[in-house]
């Protein structure tokens, strides 16, 4: 990728409001069946999320699918929210713009563009559950956790804030992937 091609992915990211974002040799991102395990013992969308486990891939086949790029933008976004259940819709607003970045990239010659969403996949207001169900399969995509990336450690490699929340009234970092090839 050349560094015009390169000012001009993130040019369309600012468009989209993607203000802060690195960029990272995919070989970084860090892949851990821990992350699958916390998913499948610990999340009240496993199974009931057309884009969460257990409906992505196996962790190798996860793996390897980040392998097939040879770049990727981490994109950071930040809030609070007062109440829990208000981290949805906050949620949902960003992976819809981030969608139509998605769509941009692709249109402007990286076939291979692919976003992952920076939080679960809630597009729809009651999820089918079930992949083959799904009501909005062009719009469906999985967190960054639900192909087993181990957000933390990946994000901070480059340096980037992230703090596990003891308070829903904190801050929020969340992040979202953008894999272009």
């Amino acid at each position: 990728m050349t560094d015009l091609s390169v000012d001009r992915l993130e040019q369309l990211m600012r468009e989209h409001g993607c203000s802060e974002l690195r960029w990272i040799d995919p070989g970084q991102i860090v892949v851990a069946r821990w992350v699958r395990m916390k998913c499948r013992f610990g999340c009240p969308e496993y199974g009931h999320n057309a884009c969460c486990p257990p409906s992505t891939p196996p962790v190798q086949e996860c793996e390897q699918f980040f392998r097939e790029y040879t770049r990727a933008a981490v994109l950071h976004f930040a809030t609070r929210v007062e109440q829990p259940e208000q981290r949805h819709a906050w949620t949902r607003a960003v992976n819809l713009r981030l969608l139509e970045l998605e769509r941009q990239v692709f249109l402007a010659g990286y076939r291979k563009a692919f976003l992952l969403f920076l939080d679960s996949c809630c597009i729809c207001q009651e999820c089918a559950g079930q992949r083959e169900a799904c009501k909005t399969p062009t719009k469906a995509r999985p967190a960054p956790e639900a192909m087993a990336v181990d957000v933390f450690a990946t994000v901070r490699q480059l340096g980037l804030p992230i703090e596990v929340l003891t308070d829903h009234g904190q801050q929020m970092n969340r992040y979202a992937f953008l894999m272009v090839e």
